[in-house]
């Protein structure tokens, strides 16, 4: 089916996610280029500051019957969408409530297709859709990642069923201010006597830094080459998570020995700390981590080395 016109140049865009830690910056981005930027969102009062930037706009969607991940009729976010011609979704999660994979379902895949169903009835164009690196559908190692996979594939197909110009991204995992990556680990860090046991020490990533994540966002929004690419991102360098968790412990004045667990005791740590507030690892990380987050050979590389941004943000926790 040919993609509905207009695609590209389009300047009111609908942003599900615009209040964590990459839709802010992709808001800021979008503001700047001269779109007109709606962000629904179900805590409004904590986000006003984005509505600072010029033409982004916070919409209420604070009552239950509105959120997309539990309710599949989509009517009253097709009529927010009405006027829009862009659809961006940045919504995941990386625990859920209990360990049967409905959380992650729900959120990815369910949300997922209520959006986009929502956006093929209000008539928009172009979609640009979060994924993650290792989403798989099938042969994923854990529910967050095979629910991602699902999401991705489910878009891709509904938006070639239904002249929607799709574009995935797969990031490995994103720093930048404000991360929880980086940031969490220093907190954990300092937590820690001394020394630092550490579940799944030798898992890989390729941390890609935020702002080139939303440079690519960009560069699809007008790029007709781009649409039914599935785009990996990663940065410049892999790193072992050892090697990560002691960089950002040692660059935030709270250095620590690494103590790589053997997998027997990252699974224990898994069933225990997934049990506490906040849930600091569970058993569906475990599982994450048990697949590379680097890109295939010969993926073109992101700019932006983690040593070059980090201690602007991680050096300010020594003052705080």
């Amino acid at each position: 089916m040919q993609v509905r016109q207009p695609s590209f140049g389009a300047k009111k865009i609908m942003l599900l996610g615009g209040t964590g830690f990459v839709g802010r910056a992709l808001a800021g981005a979008l503001s700047q280029a001269g779109y007109c930027v709606t962000i629904p969102s179900r805590h409004v009062h904590r986000h006003r500051d984005l509505a600072l930037n010029p033409g982004v706009r916070l919409i209420d969607r604070g009552q239950a019957a509105s959120d997309m991940a539990t309710v599949r009729a989509s009517s009253s976010w097709a009529e927010l969408m009405a006027d829009h011609s862009v659809l961006i979704n940045l919504v995941g999660i990386l625990n859920e409530q209990k360990h049967n994979g409905v959380g992650f379902e729900q959120a990815h895949v369910t949300f997922t297709q209520t959006a986009l169903a929502a956006a093929s009835t209000a008539g928009v164009s172009r979609y640009l859709h979060m994924s993650a690196l290792g989403a798989d559908a099938v042969n994923g190692r854990s529910f967050y990642l095979r629910s991602k996979g699902r999401a991705e594939d489910w878009a891709h197909t509904f938006g070639e069923q239904n002249g929607i110009g799709v574009t995935s991204f797969r990031p490995s995992v994103i720093f930048g201010p404000h991360d929880s990556f980086l940031n969490r680990f220093v907190q954990l860090a300092a937590l820690m006597p001394g020394v630092f046991p550490l579940a799944c020490a030798d898992a890989l990533f390729a941390p890609v830094f935020v702002g080139d994540v939303v440079a690519q966002f960009m560069s699809a929004l007008d790029t007709p080459a781009r649409i039914g690419q599935r785009i990996e991102l990663c940065g410049p360098a892999d790193y072992r998570l050892r090697e990560l968790v002691a960089y950002a412990a040692q660059t935030a004045g709270q250095p620590r020995l690494i103590l790589g667990l053997p997998d027997w005791a990252s699974r224990v740590q898994a069933r225990v700390l997934e049990l506490v507030p906040g849930k600091p690892f569970t058993r569906d990380n475990y599982a994450s981590l048990q697949t590379p987050s680097v890109c295939s050979a010969g993926c073109p590389r992101q700019p932006t080395r983690l040593e070059a941004v980090a201690p602007q943000y991680l050096q300010q926790r020594r003052r705080v």
